[in-house]
């Protein structure tokens, strides 16, 4: 597994998780903190059936949870598709800031 955070030079918002299984099992229930709470949602998942794979993944968005994890004060538990990477980006990112 690798897995990092992406942000924009100089900016503390929109950041995009990248999580990369490299091993030819799924994974469920795999715990990522993360900076932002609230939903995150699957931009990108190389596992999909529109790519020719197996299909898991997160059903398109996950909620994080207020646990501790990896220095950040929320989590997200996912499924981590085989052979595959995930992006995850916050529900707010890219959104009109007022």
């Amino acid at each position: 597994m690798v897995a990092f955070l992406r942000k924009r030079a100089g900016e503390k918002t929109d950041p995009v998780l990248v999580v990369c299984n490299f091993t030819p099992l799924p994974r469920f229930n795999y715990r990522i903190g993360v900076p932002v709470p609230g939903t995150w949602r699957e931009r990108l998942n190389s596992d999909a059936k529109d790519y020719g794979g197996s299909g898991h993944g997160n059903l398109g968005e996950v909620t994080s949870a207020p646990v501790p994890f990896q220095g950040f004060e929320q989590s997200l538990t996912l499924v981590l598709p085989p052979l595959a990477i995930v992006f995850m980006v916050p529900e707010q990112a890219g959104t009109e800031k007022a």
